[in-house]
């Protein structure tokens, strides 16, 4: 068979889908699979025993990244690298994450049985933690490999729980030898659902963003003074909470103020004591900033940062402000994504040049190595949620559009 006729098998790309949908799965048809959990280290132990199966050269680092090799006619140059992420948001999707190691996995399979050999090697990779869901921030261990991050600061993140970063990893067997440190790599690809409405909406199958936007993360801290409800008078109260309400519809209303390119959210929030009959007295909340101007995100929290104190000052609440976590905006690269849209036209699937509003990995690995993204449509645009879901013949056109991706460029000299 010659490479152009090349297809994956859609069939065992389900099935290892809904393997991996098994561990950790949820009532409502999603799953829950936590960075170091018992559910992730399950689902690692699942695809190791995978990686082995196709004789993959497989080395874990120290923050628990998996790479699976896969050798070539030119063992000394750098590789061509593929993959994703296997832990989930709580209740999360099906489909986040796990297509894009799955379908590497499914690709890397295709050309061990047509006995395909290319030029360079193929690297696949699960990057650790990428959702941020248990240990903040996401995207650590391609972070940390990137040289983005420090790999102590990040052993010491602690979740709800304060299980650290670290110890956990260490409990499930999974902080490798290897160095968490960047290699020469030729180029990296991420296969993903669009996680957004668009490619549906649009009638497309394969998206491929011009890049992915900035993504600014804080935490929100504020000291208010509890009391018993039923004696104590409105006026005079310091309450946490209701300062908290404030400030959140503040950033609610933050993308109207900002004259739009701009998203922001309040995701989680923790009150404390959290008891009916006192008022509250401890409240973090997080703040989600996100635009394709990076200018203009910062400008946008400056705004919200003066509207939080004036807020505080006058309710008598205290307030402590972090930036937890900064990523840049990503442009990818031109040819990349080009060759991802002509690929998508060889093989006939409709096609959109589009941006990413999700973090990804991929962001990290653009600091590294020229990088790119293919996307499949989401349904309903929905993700992160247990109805997250993407019909198999889009992920089997996703898969196809990386073989051939990932092929043209391992075939480059």
């Amino acid at each position: 068979m010659q490479s152009k006729e090349l297809r994956v098998n859609g069939q065992r790309l389900r099935e290892s889908m809904e393997h991996m949908a098994k561990i950790g799965a949820t009532p409502g048809g999603g799953v829950q699979r936590l960075a170091l959990t018992d559910e992730d280290k399950q689902a690692r132990d699942l695809f190791v025993r995978w990686l082995n199966d196709i004789e993959l050269g497989v080395t874990i680092d120290e923050m628990g990244n998996i790479f699976g090799r896969r050798p070539s006619r030119n063992n000394s140059l750098p590789p061509v690298m593929s993959g994703s992420h296997m832990d989930s948001q709580p209740s999360g999707g099906r489909f986040d994450g796990i297509l894009g190691v799955m379908g590497t996995l499914e690709v890397l399979r295709t050309l061990d049985e047509n006995q395909v050999e290319t030029e360079r090697p193929i690297t696949i990779v699960d990057w650790t933690n990428e959702e941020g869901a248990r240990f903040s921030p996401a995207m650590v261990g391609s972070g940390v490999w990137a040289g983005a991050l420090e790999k102590d600061w990040a052993y010491s993140r602690t979740d709800i729980n304060d299980n650290r970063f670290e110890d956990e990893l260490i409990r499930i067997g999974y902080k490798g030898k290897a160095a968490c440190a960047q290699w020469p790599v030729y180029c990296y690809y991420e296969y993903h659902i669009e996680q957004g409405p668009i490619l549906e909406r649009e009638q497309k199958i394969i998206g491929a963003p011009k890049g992915i936007v900035c993504l600014h993360w804080y935490d929100v801290y504020l000291e208010g003074e509890a009391n018993q409800v039923g004696p104590t008078p409105m006026e005079g109260r310091h309450d946490a909470l209701c300062a908290a309400a404030e400030m959140i519809l503040k950033v609610n209303e933050l993308p109207e103020r900002m004259h739009g390119n701009l998203v922001a959210t309040v995701g989680e929030i923790q009150n404390h004591p959290n008891s009916r009959n006192i008022i509250p007295d401890k409240v973090h909340f997080t703040v989600d900033i996100r635009s394709w101007d990076d200018d203009h995100a910062l400008r946008a929290w400056e705004l919200l940062r003066e509207e939080f104190e004036e807020i505080a000052a006058r309710r008598g609440c205290p307030i402590k402000t972090e930036e937890t976590w900064k990523v840049q905006h990503s442009p990818f690269d031109e040819k990349l994504v080009r060759r991802i849209l002509d690929v998508a036209d060889q093989l006939g699937y409709p096609n959109l040049h589009m941006v990413s509003g999700a973090g990804h990995d991929a962001s990290y690995m653009n600091q590294v190595c020229p990088t790119a993204m293919i996307f499949v449509p989401s349904i309903g645009g929905r993700s992160h949620v247990e109805v997250e879901n993407t019909s198999w013949e889009d992920c089997e056109a996703g898969a196809n559009t990386l073989l051939h991706a990932i092929l043209q460029s391992a075939q480059e000299g």
